[in-house]
């Protein structure tokens, strides 16, 4: 088995990851593993924008307290603070290397609105494509750097641990069917979230939650699990994919109809159309179980179609081509899975439970989302947490390790890719039926005895990638539900219809550790 040493590990390449190796190139050699092209990610794909209180008008607080608002109870204090002062650094930062976000005909910074904010905060580029151009600017610059080796179409199936400790992980690389051995002094995780594990969802294919189950099984702690984020407009066609129909759309006046035409969030929420996530998809799933219906209608008739057509170039061209006039026709939407709030446990600078582990961006919890992330938070997490990261890991870099031990291979193989899809396709059925935006105990419990049932079938070693791939779902589907069993109560992207009101005695995050009773954490408050 061939084995590679890097002073960095830097395994996904979505903006977290992007981040953390243009920052380590700075400090030793840089190893970047992709699972698919470098430029498939979530970041990619993000149409909203991000988030940075840079108005006259605005500060750090008032950001700071809007994520508050919205997190319901569980943000840390600290890790918030950070985001949104380091954040206005980082944004000078990527403004001054060359980033040109939209800009007013005076030459001002565009700043958007979104569901969750009390103030034009939110910076695009491209009109909906900032996580585009966003990942695009990065990656030029991170191909840049001589000293960051990059790795396409290479998958992490193990992270290597020696003494408690994480050496580097395995990797398979696809197209050649080879496993590699990166050995790194400083390993970091950001291989983005899990929502492709639900039927609908507004993730790329890849996005399956590898580094979730990875470091599970490697002993770390998860944190938050049961929290995930359902998209509140993504279209909703038969036999089209769930497409996202950006936040930034409602944030210029777009209003939700059923599909009697009555307009609903104004008797819901002070903010109507702009409350945030996770009350307005949980409105929309309501909505359509009165109407009967698998979709509600988002209207734009009543806005300036030039203005519209502009300011959502994709989102136009895409619908376009389904024959939709978004100016003109009403568009058809519903919930659809769309971010991971919880995930590794790391501390402010993305350090995990294991020395020489660390993780940012979707995958990590670093106390930031609470139970609801505001919206175009993420990237903006991304930017200040894939820095951090390796600020912690330069100064802590492990001595390389010596050890002989050379784990079994994983292998390719084609005859069981059916045998994948399938199960693939029936745990998400699963998921989307029982632990979706409406939960309870009834149906987490049928749940759960599907997955062990699932993880009989699987649990003898397999040195078969697909079983390798099949085990890591079932892990993941295991540790949601088991999270949302424990959290009786409604808060934030976890919606219990037998527990419906937040509980202040579980104002805590659920700790989940393999092999290891299920852990409590009080949420850290500012003083």
């Amino acid at each position: 088995m061939k084995s590679l040493d890097f002073d960095f590990i830097i395994i996904g390449s979505g903006l977290a990851g992007l981040v953390a190796a243009y920052h380590a190139a700075d400090h030793g050699t840089v190893a970047l593993i992709s699972k698919s092209e470098l430029d498939v990610s979530n970041s990619y794909h993000a149409q909203g924008g991000i988030a940075v209180a840079i108005d006259k008008d605005d500060r750090p607080e008032n950001h700071f307290q809007d994520t508050l608002t919205a997190g319901r109870g569980l943000c840390d204090h600290d890790a918030v603070d950070i985001l949104v002062r380091e954040g206005q650094q980082c944004i000078q930062e990527i403004i001054s290397c060359g980033m040109e976000f939209d800009r007013n005909e005076n030459g001002e910074l565009f700043l958007g609105l979104e569901g969750g904010h009390t103030h034009r905060r939110i910076l695009h580029a491209g009109g909906d494509a900032t996580g585009k151009l966003m990942t695009s600017f990065m990656l030029k610059k991170v191909l840049g750097k001589k000293n960051i080796t990059t790795f396409e179409y290479t998958v992490a199936v193990r992270i290597l641990v020696d003494d408690g400790h994480c050496y580097g992980v395995q990797a398979l690389q696809f197209v050649s069917g080879e496993n590699i051995l990166f050995k790194g002094r400083a390993t970091v995780m950001a291989t983005g979230g899990l929502s492709r594990l639900y039927t609908r969802s507004t993730n790329p294919h890849t996005a399956t939650g590898d580094g979730v189950a990875l470091a599970w099984r490697a002993g770390v702690q998860m944190a938050d699990m049961e929290f995930i984020q359902f998209h509140p407009s993504a279209l909703s066609l038969p036999g089209e994919d769930a497409f996202l129909v950006s936040e930034a759309v409602r944030g210029e006046g777009a209003r939700l109809l059923d599909v009697n035409g009555e307009r609903f969030m104004e008797g819901i929420h002070p903010l109507a159309e702009l409350a945030p996530r996770d009350v307005v998809a949980a409105a929309i799933f309501r909505q359509m179980k009165k109407t009967d219906a698998s979709y509600v209608y988002l209207s734009l008739k009543h806005l300036d179609a030039k203005y519209i057509r502009g300011r959502f170039q994709s989102i136009d061209a895409h619908l376009s081509r389904l024959e939709i006039d978004m100016t003109e026709d009403l568009i058809p939407v519903a919930p659809a899975a769309h971010y991971m709030v919880g995930g590794i446990r790391t501390d402010l600078w993305g350090q995990t439970n294991m020395p020489g582990l660390y993780a940012c961006g979707e995958v990590a919890s670093t106390g930031v989302m609470g139970a609801n992330r505001l919206a175009s938070n993420s990237l903006l997490e991304c930017l200040v947490y894939g820095k951090r990261a390796i600020e912690k890991a330069r100064r802590n870099l492990q001595e390389p390790k010596k050890t002989d031990n050379t784990p079994a291979p994983i292998f390719l193989n084609k005859e069981t890719d059916e045998e994948f899809l399938s199960v693939k396709n029936e745990l998400a059925d699963l998921m989307n039926s029982h632990v979706g935006i409406l939960r309870n105990h009834e149906g987490l419990i049928s749940a759960f005895e599907e997955v062990n049932k699932k993880s009989l079938k699987y649990n003898a070693p397999s040195n078969d990638y697909n079983h390798h791939k099949i085990k890591n779902l079932i892990d993941i589907c295991r540790l949601i539900i088991q999270s949302a069993l424990v959290r009786k109560e409604s808060r934030g992207g976890h919606i219990r219809e037998d527990h419906p009101e937040e509980s202040a005695e579980q104002t805590k995050h659920i700790i989940q550790q393999l092999g290891k009773e299920i852990q409590y954490e009080p949420v850290r408050i500012t003083k």
